[in-house]
């Protein structure tokens, strides 16, 4: 009985055995077929995500090292604009656990951008989702993340740096906090700079930042030493119209664009027209040449007094009072003899010539915010009289860097760009000048700068020309008579131009070096030398006393009286 009993336990042992067994090789079938289906699903997925899926969408995943956008260099590889990883704080404020008021007045100490009211108003707002601080350095979001709040989030953002700070700013333009681009070149390369297929390769300016320092320095230090509200510099090849140098003062941060006033944003070189004065009597003999009015540089004209044209009368700032030949009536900056001269162009041809050097529509350049000239709606005698000197008329400085590039690259005009050119890239431009007209008009330039009212802005060896141009600024009631516009068209080197470089101060004050004078004999002729004698030898340009125009043919026209001041000024 007993051994009956032990067999019967045997059995039912083994059975449960076997039956457990089965079950754990049941599971085990399931388990596994559940893997092969879960596998078989990625693998599907990744197979219908490599063949299947659209190009574009693959596309726009993340690109591992590749940018989100992709960089800006200068002429010479140095970065302007480049995308880095950075920190946002953030915060949720529905889940905040600590005191918000103590929260508040500690991220006011940290963060002072935002007042501890405000703080606090984004902690207790019903907001799911807040930023506190955008662009946070490490040491910030550190700081932050020390107070111990969980509804506080770091993130890690694209961000766009501008790494040399202010330089050249309104070139570049900048990016708003939500990745948009906002202005200058960002904005005009917005396009080419987000292609995922570009992205690794940089985009290269006509910008060469030694230059464009060497500018901003100082034409920063002029604007400071004559309490300046405004200044602009461009450094242009007369060749390609490469800008090489852009300057709009006073600057900003791109990097920090939240609070700046929106009139420091706009590009004076492009966004701003000005009555340039004097500048424009070079454009004016330029024209009378090439139209056979000027026919010998020995022709003389009447400033021996004020000219009278319909009650309204021309005067000379430095008069001579005297007969002035066309060497002579530029060397002293003659308005009466300038006037004389219009008056034969006559305002068909005044008005033809401005609009081939592109003085009648916005200047001719990629970045946006272009002003267009301040145009004679109607040209009396007197009118074509006056804008023979700058006045009367409005255009950018870019305008007249430009239009100088074409008297003396052997006359012809072209379209300005910030992009580097290279061969055939350069545009053929248009003829507004002969060569034999470009190569007189240069010879007048490099005599101003040796004789006449631009001697402060020559260069040893450099053989800089060009034409002072000082310009009362227009008021409600007509023109201020105590506020110029103060500019100076210059190039470099005179024998073989390369460079036209322009300088303007908008409202400088005299100082006593100055005498207390506000032209631009006096505030920005040295700025020209200063500048041009930088930037020569980063250019290639070495000084060099034995090359020079040949001006042989003019001098013997120049007289001076004794006791004349070496110094006039315009």
């Amino acid at each position: 009985m007993t051994a009956a009993l032990a067999r019967t336990d045997r059995v039912r042992v083994a059975g449960q055995r076997q039956q457990t067994t089965a079950t754990a090789h049941f599971r085990l079938m399931v388990m596994m077929l559940l893997f092969i289906f879960v596998t078989g699903i990625v693998g599907a997925r990744l197979l219908w995500l490599a063949v299947a899926s659209d190009g574009q969408q693959a596309l726009k995943a993340p690109r591992g090292l590749v940018p989100d956008r992709g960089d800006i260099v200068d002429r010479n590889g140095m970065p302007l604009a480049t995308t880095i990883d950075a920190w946002s704080i953030a915060v949720h404020p529905n889940k905040v656990i600590g005191d918000p008021a103590l929260l508040a007045y500690r991220l006011a100490e940290l963060m002072p951008q935002k007042s501890e009211a405000q703080y606090l108003a984004i902690l207790t707002s019903p907001k799911k989702f807040a930023y506190l601080s955008r662009r946070a350095v490490p040491e910030l979001v550190k700081a932050v993340n020390a107070l111990g709040e969980p509804a506080i989030e770091f993130r890690r953002e694209p961000e766009r740096l501008y790494p040399q700070a202010s330089l050249a700013a309104h070139v570049l333009g900048w990016i708003d906090q939500n990745g948009n681009a906002a202005s200058g070149m960002e904005k005009v390369l917005d396009a080419r700079l987000s292609d995922p297929t570009l992205r690794g390769r940089p985009v290269a300016l006509s910008i060469d930042s030694r230059v464009q320092a060497a500018m901003e320095t100082e034409l920063g230090a002029a604007m400071a030493k004559h309490s300046a509200i405004g200044a602009t510099g461009l450094v242009l090849d007369v060749n390609t119209g490469e800008i090489v140098a852009m300057s709009s003062l006073p600057s900003f941060n791109p990097n920090r664009t939240g609070n700046v006033p929106y009139e420091l944003l706009l590009n004076k070189s492009v966004s701003n027209v000005y009555e340039l004065g004097s500048t424009f009597k070079m454009l004016t003999m330029a024209n009378a040449i090439e139209s056979g009015v000027v026919t010998s540089m020995s022709k003389r004209y009447d400033a021996t007094h004020a000219l009278a044209v319909g009650g309204f009368h021309i005067r000379d700032d430095h008069p001579q009072n005297r007969w002035l030949n066309v060497p002579e009536l530029l060397v002293h900056s003659s308005n009466i003899a300038t006037a004389r001269i219009a008056d034969e162009l006559g305002p068909a041809r005044t008005q033809a010539f401005f609009r081939k050097v592109g003085f009648g529509d916005p200047v001719d350049i990629e970045v946006g915010g272009r002003a267009k000239p301040l145009w004679p709606k109607y040209w009396a005698r007197t009118t074509t009289m006056t804008v023979a000197y700058g006045h009367g008329i409005a255009v950018t400085p870019l305008h007249l860097a430009s239009a100088y590039a074409a008297l003396v690259n052997g006359g012809v005009w072209r379209p300005a760009t910030l992009l580097k050119r290279e061969g055939a890239a350069v545009p053929a431009g248009r003829r507004v000048i002969s060569p034999a007209t470009s190569d007189r008009i240069r010879q007048l330039m490099r005599l101003v700068v040796m004789k006449g009212t631009g001697r402060k802005a020559d260069a040893p060896g450099l053989r800089i020309g060009g034409k002072t141009g000082t310009a009362e600024k227009p008021n409600a009631g007509g023109y201020d008579r105590n506020t110029n516009v103060s500019t100076f068209a210059a190039v470099f080197p005179m024998d073989r131009p390369r460079y036209v470089v322009i300088a303007m101060l908008d409202s400088p004050k005299g100082t006593a070096d100055t005498f207390g004078y506000t032209t631009a004999a006096w505030t920005v002729g040295p700025v020209i030398s200063r500048v041009v004698q930088r930037i020569g030898p980063m250019l290639g340009i070495r000084p060099d006393d034995r090359a020079d125009v040949d001006e042989s043919e003019l001098l013997p026209l120049l007289w001076e009286p004794k006791g004349a001041n070496p110094n006039a000024v315009e």
